[in-house]
């Protein structure tokens, strides 16, 4: 057994086709379909049915592939802690983010990460708290941005800052800087269901679904901020949103946004990796250079939101 076996069985578990398979290891396919026969006989399993078209895997299979991604992911993982130590930074990283952080945090500060490892090709997405668990715990994930802390033993976590949450109001029922309690929850509109910020503002109010919008005889589910703002502005009623998402409102939405205050509300944003994640040193320039773009944005956070508290 060796690499190249191990590379060219995942390349024909991807393509479910020989010949593509081979074209994408750059061999023949008689070299390719010879060294996975022979990977075959070594371990006394059969991998693939090739009687089936497209090439089928088999079920002793599907277990024997699932072991030899893990393979190959601590094998990328070895070429990575040896290129960190020799200094150099290269190959693919894949983050993912949180809808509710993401349109606001990566303008400021991917362009210059980028620009700071030209070797280094970035992969970005968006995905839901529970799909990036899931993505860095099966290694398709090298890293993820979101609301923290996560309490899980597999994941480390690593705080990047705590963004205060505002009020977003329409109603014209509010003085520009309110309390929590005088929020009435018939102005409130919130997130769909399943949205971290959704649990969070639930949790800072103490709110129940059922006291939710109960003037309103339709329901509204917003996936995004963006769809949440615009449904709030047409019934003219209000939201909670996080700081960074006001970053780029236009002068008349500035005029909607109300500070909380004693004690301002907030969230933690955090970086979250694989325990086993070996590149330490690239994590730790990350933070670095989100921490310094992000706090240049905070208005005064040592002043006007000294009185936070997490939710």
């Amino acid at each position: 057994m060796n690499i190249r076996q191990i590379e060219y069985v995942l390349a024909v578990a991807e393509q479910r086709h020989f010949e593509t398979a081979a074209e994408q290891c750059f061999i023949s396919q008689s070299t390719l379909s010879t060294m996975i026969s022979k990977f075959e006989e070594e371990i006394g399993i059969p991998i693939f049915d090739r009687k089936r078209k497209p090439v089928e895997i088999t079920t002793e299979g599907q277990l024997i592939i699932e072991q030899l991604r893990l393979i190959s992911k601590n094998i990328d993982q070895l070429n990575q802690l040896a290129d960190e130590m020799k200094g150099v930074v290269k190959g693919k990283l894949k983050i993912a983010v949180i809808p509710t952080i993401a349109p606001f945090l990566l303008p400021l500060f991917l362009k210059e990460f980028a620009t700071q490892f030209p070797e280094l090709t970035i992969e970005v997405r968006e995905h839901t708290t529970q799909v990036i668990i899931e993505k860095l715990k099966k290694r398709e994930l090298d890293l993820g941005i979101l609301s923290t802390p996560l309490l899980d033993d597999d994941i480390e976590e690593h705080h990047l800052y705590d963004e205060p949450f505002v009020m977003f109001d329409t109603t014209g029922n509010y003085r520009a800087q309110i309390k929590v309690e005088e929020i009435a929850l018939d102005d409130l509109w919130l997130m769909e269901e399943g949205h971290c910020m959704r649990t969070q503002i639930v949790r800072l109010c103490e709110l129940k679904k059922s006291k939710l919008n109960k003037a309103i005889n339709f329901e509204f589910r917003a996936g995004s901020i963006d769809s949440l703002l615009r449904i709030v502005k047409a019934n003219h009623s209000a939201t909670l949103i996080p700081y960074l998402a006001t970053l780029d409102f236009s002068e008349n939405d500035k005029m909607y946004i109300k500070e909380i205050i004693e004690p301002v509300p907030q969230r933690s944003i955090g970086l979250v990796t694989h325990r086993y994640f070996v590149k330490k040193k690239l994590i730790t320039l990350l933070i670095d250079l989100i921490q310094s773009c992000v706090s240049i944005h905070f208005p005064q956070q040592s002043q006007d939101f000294k009185n936070i508290q997490p939710l």
